[in-house]
């Protein structure tokens, strides 16, 4: 098996990718995959899940995602490359599950894109959110090609640009008063607080992004576990408010039926005048989210065509600018066609169970690491693993079964191309 070449942390072999990332850099991108379109929109098909069990569903996918983000980091110092889980995987428990793990984020990841593209087009030009959506990618992917330095500077602008809306949301929906408080109880059950947890943690996968772009970041081993913790730990604290700002605003009832959560509680308190930012802020979001996301896939898409489980052509790395330009156009082109035509509640759906899966292997990997090789508090990735293989078969029935076929279809794949072919 042909294995990622060694990073050079010097940056300077035309074999592997520039290191420019610092650890603000890292966190950035971290929040720009998480604070994006996901805040603006998971809220509403999680309350119709939970009902007022929003907040719990809210902690216990914080609490998946922590065990999530501490096993990531730990594997992401000891292997500093590109690829994420599918490196992980394929060092510590053997290529099928690499494999496997690379094939669930591409995958996945692939389809949450299309989302966050149609997000953009359903707020910036309603009506024509397909038509939008392609352009997006277009010129997330012309970002993307130009270098990752770059994409970084861009992510942190929006970013700013995000904070700044979701806070003026928040002070407008706790100012104006709004619905009056439901028991916590009624209408709760635990299956519904599961699904709105899967649902939810959508929102909260962003942190891969930076273990993905390990071959990217300077002194991997010290900056990639500050900034994956900095990163989680500022989107719960800004996730929170929200989700307290639009339960107080709307209620759970009102804010399960609605499609734009944010924009209806900040009119529910009384702040209409706000609702044109509230849709810049969201256009705003998905872009950055877009942004992370393809830089992540790309990443990924580069080990993969490296170890010759996508084509090879794939895994060549630009002499000028530095990065995985050939996975870039191809993960750009893929995603604009799927954009073009995909539903966005499929998408969030099938997204969701792919990245589960994705990081159930993560905390596997992390369970075998040694004492002497940053191994976490063993209860993290066994409360990590059971939570994700939790939280993915409670999604939707159609989700879950979409995922599953998917992943399937792919370890079919792997055993046909292992299989040697008879004369």
């Amino acid at each position: 098996m042909t294995r990622s070449p060694a990073p050079d942390s010097s940056g300077g072999s035309p074999a592997t990718l520039a290191r420019r990332l610092g650890t603000g850099d890292a966190v950035v991108v971290g929040l720009g995959s998480m604070i994006g379109a996901g805040v603006f929109a998971a809220f509403g098909p999680a309350a119709a899940a939970a009902g007022p069990g929003l907040l719990p569903a809210l902690a216990l996918a914080a609490l998946v995602a922590y065990c999530n983000a501490t096993s990531s980091a730990r594997l992401a110092a000891r292997y500093p490359a590109s690829g994420g889980t599918y490196v992980y995987g394929r060092e510590r428990l053997g290529e099928f599950w690499g494999y496997l793990a690379g094939w669930a984020f591409v995958v996945g990841k692939t389809a949450s894109c299309a989302a966050m593209a149609l997000t953009v087009g359903a707020y910036a030009w309603p009506g024509h959110e397909h038509l939008v959506a392609v352009a997006a990618v277009a010129a997330i992917t012309a970002v993307d090609y130009a270098g990752v330095h770059r994409a970084a500077w861009v992510t942190r602008l929006i970013v700013a640009v995000v904070l700044v809306v979701l806070a003026v949301a928040v002070v407008a929906c706790l100012a104006g008063g709004g619905a009056a408080p439901s028991p916590l109880a009624a209408g709760m059950t635990a299956g519904g607080v599961l699904q709105a947890a899967g649902l939810l943690f959508f929102a909260f996968a962003g942190y891969a992004r930076v273990a993905t772009l390990g071959e990217e970041v300077r002194d991997p081993a010290r900056t990639i576990p500050r900034a994956i913790p900095i990163a989680l730990g500022l989107t719960l604290i800004v996730y929170a408010a929200v989700a307290v700002a639009v339960l107080a605003a709307l209620g759970p009832e009102r804010l399960a039926r609605s499609a734009a959560p944010i924009a209806d509680a900040v009119r529910a308190a009384g702040a209409a005048g706000l609702v044109p930012l509230i849709t810049v802020g969201a256009a705003t979001a998905a872009l950055g989210s877009l942004l992370a996301l393809v830089l992540g896939v790309s990443r990924t898409v580069l080990a993969m065509a490296r170890d010759g489980h996508l084509p090879r052509p794939l895994g060549v790395v630009h002499p000028r600018f530095r990065v995985p330009h050939r996975a870039t156009l191809a993960v750009g082109l893929v995603v604009a066609v799927v954009a073009g035509v995909a539903d966005v509640r499929g998408a969030i759906g099938f997204s969701s169970f792919g990245v589960l899966v994705y990081y159930a292997i993560a905390n596997a990997s992390a369970f075998t690491l040694a004492a002497g090789e940053g191994r976490p508090v063993r209860a993290v990735p066994v409360v990590g693993l059971a939570g994700c293989l939790l939280l993915a078969f409670s999604l939707p029935l159609p989700s879950a079964l979409a995922g599953a076929g998917v992943l399937a279809a792919g370890a079919v794949a792997w055993a046909v191309r292992r299989t040697p072919r008879r004369r």
